[in-house]
């Protein structure tokens, strides 16, 4: 990682996804150097894990509704993964 990136442990979830799209448009440019593309693909990656994390964090936290015999909603209890 160079001194210009932030550390990506550090991101919210929107700023590492917004990084991880900019990885992509310049990766699909096909105008990045051999050497810089693997780099960019490593950090890619990295930033796919942290948002992958993130996401099942929040999913964790996430209530689901429980139906009842009518088929409408009769309350909550919490997400189980």
């Amino acid at each position: 990682m160079s001194d210009t990136e932030p550390d990506i442990a550090a991101m919210s979830f929107e700023d590492a996804l917004r990084a991880l799209e900019d990885i992509v448009r310049k990766l699909e440019s096909g105008e990045v150097p051999l050497d810089a593309t693997i780099g960019l693909y490593e950090r890619g990656e990295q930033l796919r894990q942290h948002c992958q994390a993130r996401l099942d964090a929040a999913q964790m936290r996430i209530e689901k509704i429980v139906a009842g015999a009518s088929g409408e909603a009769a309350g909550t209890a919490p997400f189980d993964a």
